[in-house]
């Protein structure tokens, strides 16, 4: 392959919804690739030319996987020196380019500033300064023996880096193959998908359905750039720019090229969500009827989302709270393990902002500390005992924080989270939001619902997160119907105990509320006849202490 084909231009307008933002005109740059590793210096020159080439006029600028490296190499030893031969070259004509032409480029190369070298895209703002890096997340076996993979074996959200206001997601190369991920990408609204890529044993005919298809399935659009792997060579290369819509705006085939296409990053394709039906996303559209416990995050693992949940289920009661610990990751997966379907517990704020599980404002009487939960940072409270108390056996158990219990149980039962507050004050916004974020960042939206009778906290929550269910509780004083009607809560949850205004006993307030389409909760019950009578009641969910004996005599496994 000694022919260089000269840059192709391609002006198209987005065939989708406008949105009446300022286009942006995007470039991909489709080097050669060596596939006996004899002209990479020559490749490596052609890449470092194609980027002098660009002008002002480019908003986006994105280069292959490994573009320091424009070829075969036969060891890590090989592969390693090249990158650092050309990377140091290559990353700093990225920053002049974007510096002169005042555009964002996006290289795939290694980063070789850390310990381990990484596969990468670097993020170049339009001044030359790197804003970002995406760690690619599907390595192949062949990276394995050159670069880090430890990463990958963690937990991870989607990359999402948003600049001037447009929202960029990032997949390299083996990452467009993984398409389970398409649609938790997609829950993050991209505008743009930069697409770094190698893909050099696919069909043209292949890349152009993965690329139409993740451009489809995550409503944005997809600037992918790879590599031609010859002239004559019908496998590989199809650098492209595609829109929502699935059409593609412009491809290379095998040519050795860039590829202009302008667009609307803000236009979104929206199509019937079923035929018949309102106009929408296409992931709006299939989140109507996904099924996520069969196949995300945890497969099996995964029970019924909380609005499809059984009518009848034991809620256990800060965990397994007559074994282990109330509150602690001991006594919650003690729970699920043993099938709890829905499991409570209690969140309270830190000085210092983080979210922690205890149901008291104070800490005598579940560790060895004194004084408010709240008055303390987090790092003061991981200097308890919170496990003693209730037995030799767990002493020395620290505090939990919400964020662990997401690690562990997100999906994987149904989680009534009663925020604990100093009643009639409602939460500080930052906390509430770092708890809704985390919600969020876990994909546990559909199988949480909080809880409070703190009427304040209720209109917070609703502003804030209108799409998490809530539930009001007893405790509030007043007619917890008609409150939990005005707060526009879907639950409520009645104490057995507890004297009603207006009512003389709990068949007929939980009347009131079934007739008005409420959940009903009722706490609590730890003797198995009482769990069953309430059952027969109407009640949906009992919460229990005791959640074994409840749940052999009640039957929930």
């Amino acid at each position: 392959m000694k022919k260089f084909l000269l840059s192709v231009a391609i002006l198209v307008l987005a065939a989708s919804i406008p949105s009446g933002a300022a286009p942006m005109k995007a470039r991909v740059i489709q080097q050669p690739f060596s596939v006996d590793g004899k002209d990479m210096d020559a490749y490596f020159e052609w890449t470092i030319n194609e980027l002098k080439k660009c002008d002002e006029s480019l908003d986006i600028v994105v280069l292959p996987e490994f573009s320091e490296v424009p070829g075969k190499t036969l060891s890590r030893e090989e592969f390693l020196n090249t990158a650092r031969k050309n990377g140091p070259i290559l990353l700093e004509t990225c920053a002049e380019t974007a510096r002169r032409c005042s555009t964002l480029v996006f290289a795939g190369a290694i980063d070789l500033s850390l310990e381990v070298p990484r596969n990468t895209i670097f993020v170049f703002n339009r001044q030359g300064e790197i804003i970002g890096k995406y760690y690619k997340e599907h390595l192949t076996r062949g990276e394995w023996d050159k670069l880090d993979k430890s990463y990958t074996e963690e937990w991870t959200q989607p990359y999402i880096l948003d600049i001037e206001g447009v929202r960029y997601a990032f997949l390299t190369c083996y990452d467009f193959y993984f398409y389970e991920n398409f649609s938790n990408i997609a829950r993050w609204k991209p505008d743009v998908i930069i697409g770094s890529s190698h893909q050099r044993s696919d069909t043209f005919r292949a890349l152009d359905i993965i690329n139409t298809f993740c451009a489809y399935n995550t409503g944005a659009y997809l600037v992918r750039a790879s590599v031609s792997m010859g002239l004559d060579s019908e496998l590989g290369g199809c650098s492209c720019i595609v829109a929502p819509t699935g059409e593609i705006l412009g491809t290379l085939r095998s040519e050795v090229a860039s590829l202009d296409a302008t667009f609307d990053p803000k236009a979104k394709y929206l199509k019937p969500a079923g035929y018949g039906n309102p106009p929408s996303l296409h992931s709006e559209y299939i989140e109507i009827g996904r099924r996520p416990w069969k196949y995300r995050p945890g497969g099996s693992a995964i029970v019924t989302p909380l609005d499809e949940a059984p009518a009848k289920r034991l809620c256990a009661h800060r965990g397994f709270s007559a074994v282990a610990p109330e509150n602690s990751l001991a006594a919650l997966g003690a729970a699920v393990a043993l099938g709890a379907s829905e499991v409570e517990f209690d969140l309270w704020w830190t000085k210092d902002g983080e979210i922690v599980s205890i149901h008291d404002a104070t800490l005598d009487r579940v560790s060895d500390g004194t004084g408010k939960v709240y008055e303390k940072t987090y790092d003061e409270l991981m200097k308890y005992d919170f496990g003693s108390k209730t037995s030799e056996h767990f002493k020395g158990l620290h505090i939990l924080r919400f964020e662990d219990i997401l690690k562990k149980l997100s999906c994987h039962t149904i989680m009534n989270i009663h925020m604990k507050s100093i009643y009639g004050q409602g939460w500080d916004e930052a906390c509430l939001k770092k708890v809704v974020d985390l919600i969020h960042v876990y994909d546990a939206d559909k199988h949480v619902y909080f809880a409070t009778g703190d009427h304040v906290l209720h209109e917070q929550l609703a502003k804030l997160a209108p799409g998490i269910p809530r539930c009001m509780l007893y405790w509030n004083g007043a007619d917890i119907v008609d409150d939990a009607l005005k707060y526009g809560c879907k639950i409520i949850q009645l104490g057995k105990t507890t004297k009603y205004q207006g009512y003389s006993n709990l068949e007929e307030i939980l009347k009131k509320a079934k007739d008005n389409g409420l959940r009903c909760n009722i706490f609590w019950a730890d003797d198995p006849q009482e769990a069953r009578h309430f059952f027969e009641m109407g009640f949906d969910t009992i919460l229990t202490n005791d959640y074994q004996i409840v749940a052999d005599a009640t039957g929930e496994k």
